[in-house]
């Protein structure tokens, strides 16, 4: 366990100090919020590449954790050592005095991130826990990923899966996006347990996704209220679901506040599909553990893009001279204090991304040739290329809207050209790795369908009820114009490109199941939610008492149906079983009797408890297969013509020799959904049992 607690460590440090190298304005917890996030990558990468030469040894993970620690050289430098105690009594000073002389500057700040604390912890703490009686999840969207994961995972931890197969179809290489589930198994195999190592993994990514979501959203709009609102719009996505909750008050017993305490279903995203635009934290951040781990990285480069390109820049990228910080901050005390009195000496405004001063990075003082923003385009890149076996959709993303954006800022070209060699000098081994001899099906993926995930209903309808005031807020951001436009151009020219974000999966489908349509689609709400941030910013800061009342009316419109998803969340309304003990224990029986890289036949299920060994199944959730664009067909009928056992022994023998079948459950699954002779598998040695499981060797008596 200690050894798990400094590998969780190191990469934040290591990260931390490195941003030191490429930012020079960021505050203490956006620099920590992006050195978790790139730390964790680099920590992922590095130890994958040796485990595949080396298997996940304890050796392996001392060997990783020490190449991840290679930043902490830097404080070898007297100059980062300075900036690092700067930041960080600027930073204690912050927060002390948002407590003790608060202001409502400070003290919003400071309280927000706290409340975003307790909530994403409320929240992780039920994407996966055990009970006595087995494994749960608190999160209905995550029932049928939840064991994909745990599945990835425990291959690399118990069944010494390298290269890795996909853990449902054995056999078959692994081409889902698996390092947020690498570094998992890394603190599982360092004494953690599973549910331990999810939880701090989450919660980590999902602060740190939030801190980084303000601070960009502070450097886009330089607007206090619209960068604490853009999290907020963020987390607690939505349309006009919430009316089902009005309908359903009327016939419940209780009324409201009855319902509220036993919310029946989600209210972003529908069985019926009427609703499928989903919640970001119900249907992204807990389910979606690659995008989890993609999109912070992606605001990190967006980031970085926006600071590089800024027009107030010199021609090569050097910084126009201005007052540091501190300087400035004391400047407007002194005025603040002449015209409204001594109050304001305590409290000076600080001006800094995220609220917190900074003092003056030791980038200049490093022996480096490069420009400020050169090293921001090149940082950029590096991130990028971490990204494809993180999640292949972000990868994609980052390319085409970087791309997009060249052709925008044409004058920094060297720049743009600096982040594309880079990023692709580290992404195309990882992609050519990752599709070689892939089983994937290219052609199940692209087709033309329009309106997404609509069903029968009118396009403009279906995004009015998903995205509820979202999409007319953001046109009426973008056209409102005059002397005092809520979106001034460059920011318009910025977020142009993302569009396509929107328009692309409206008329393609490029998955297989037209719902992964979102995992683009999103990134288009996220570089949106900005725009309306600065729209309701504006409308906040209007005249009358009035305007603001219709302010809070829109900020509650636009997230009471995520509030709803995310209040069943944490009131525990739903706690459905993924994994029963006595199929718990059948794990813990196959890991004790079997080798690490056996193959095991099982019913084709989602949560079958064969994943908790890291065995390699035959096949799994069909569902799954379906998504990944894997054929499974012919290996389906297969494994029903070998449950019921109905050909003679040589033919199902000479089945299982085929796929190279070592061990077969037979349990209560197989019973349900199959055809089960169970007479004919009692002529094989039982390797063990537990409750209805059986688990046979096919080796024959």
């Amino acid at each position: 366990m200690p050894f798990a607690l400094l590998l969780a460590l190191v990469p934040i440090f290591s990260g931390t100090l490195t941003t030191y190298l490429y930012d020079r304005d960021a505050s203490l917890a956006a620099r920590v919020c992006a050195g978790a996030c790139t730390g964790m990558a680099a920590l992922g990468l590095i130890g994958f590449v040796l485990a595949s030469f080396f298997g996940l040894t304890p050796l392996v993970l001392v060997v990783a954790c020490a190449l991840t620690a290679l930043p902490l050289l830097l404080l070898r430098k007297p100059e980062c050592r300075t900036a690092i105690r700067s930041d960080f009594g600027e930073t204690i000073r912050y927060v002390r005095d948002a407590i003790l002389r608060p202001n409502s500057t400070s003290t919003v700040t400071v309280v927000f991130f706290a409340l975003i604390i307790v909530l994403l912890w409320f929240v992780y703490v039920r994407a996966i826990f055990e009970r006595p009686d087995g494994i749960f999840t608190g999160v209905d969207n995550n029932l049928g990923d939840l064991p994909l994961h745990v599945g990835i995972v425990t291959g690399f931890v118990y069944g010494e899966n390298f290269p890795p197969q996909h853990p449902e179809f054995a056999g078959t290489r692994l081409t889902y996006p698996f390092m947020v589930d690498f570094v998992t198994a890394l603190f599982v195999r360092a004494g953690t347990s599973m549910e331990g190592a999810m939880f701090w993994q989450n919660i980590t990514l999902g602060v740190s996704l939030v801190g980084l979501v303000h601070r960009w959203a502070w450097k886009l709009t330089r607007d206090r209220v619209a960068a604490l609102l853009t999290p907020v719009l963020l987390l607690f996505s939505g349309g006009f679901g919430w009316w089902r909750l009005v309908e359903q008050a009327r016939e419940k017993e209780g009324g409201l506040l009855g319902l509220l305490g036993e919310l029946p279903h989600d209210y972003t995203i529908t069985p019926d599909s009427v609703y499928r635009w989903g919640n970001s934290i119900s249907t992204l951040f807990v389910p979606q553990r690659g995008f989890l781990f993609g999109l912070p990285l992606a605001i990190i480069i967006w980031t970085l893009w926006w600071q590089a390109t800024d027009e107030d820049k010199g021609e090569k990228g050097e910084p126009v001279k201005t007052e540091s910080p501190r300087v400035k901050n004391k400047r407007t005390a002194k005025k603040q204090q002449q015209r409204h009195g001594a109050r304001y000496q305590r409290n000076p405004e600080p001006d800094s991304d995220s609220q917190i001063r900074q003092s003056i990075s030791p980038l200049s003082t490093f022996p480096f040739s490069l420009s400020p923003s050169m090293l921001m385009m090149i940082a950029a890149g590096i991130v990028a290329g971490l990204l494809p076996l993180i999640h292949a959709h972000t990868f994609v993303v980052m390319m085409g809207m970087g791309g997009c954006l060249a052709l925008l800022f044409p004058k920094r070209w060297r720049g743009w050209a600096a982040y594309f060699a880079v990023a692709l000098l580290l992404a195309l081994p990882q992609v050519y790795w990752v599709t070689r001899e892939s089983a994937t099906r290219p052609e199940h993926f692209f087709e033309w369908m329009y309106g997404w995930d609509r069903g029968e209903q009118h396009p403009v309808m279906f995004w009015l009820k998903n995205a509820g005031l979202f999409i007319p807020l953001l046109i009426a951001a973008i056209l409102w114009r005059g002397q005092r436009p809520v979106v001034p151009k460059r920011l318009l020219l910025f977020f142009a490109p993302f569009v396509l974000c929107f328009i692309v999966p409206n008329l393609l489908r490029l998955s297989p199941w037209i719902w992964d349509n979102v995992k683009l689609l999103f990134y288009w709400y996220v570089a949106s939610v900005p725009l309306v941030a600065l729209l309701l910013s504006r409308l906040w800061r209007g005249r009358g008492w009035a305007l603001r009342v219709v302010t809070l009316v829109l900020i509650i419109l636009l997230t009471l149906a995520g509030g709803l998803d995310v209040w069943r969340i944490v009131s525990r309304a739903s706690s459905p079983q993924v994994f029963d003990r006595d199929g718990i224990e059948l794990a813990e029986l196959i890991k004790r009797e079997t080798p690490p890289r056996s193959r095991i036949l099982h019913a084709p299920i989602y949560n079958h408890p064969a994943f908790l060994s890291g065995r390699r199944s035959l096949m799994g959730y069909d569902g799954h297969l379906w998504t990944h664009g894997i054929e499974y067909k012919y290996r389906e009928a297969d494994i029903k013509r070998i449950y019921a056992a109905n050909e003679s022994q040589e033919t199902i023998a000479a089945l299982l020799k085929s796929y190279g079948i070592e061990y077969i459950v037979v349990g209560p699954h197989e019973r349900d959904i199959l055809q089960v002779n169970e007479q004919f598998f009692e002529r094989y040695p039982k390797v063990g049992e537990v409750g209805a499981y059986r688990l046979y060797k096919t080796t024959p008596q």
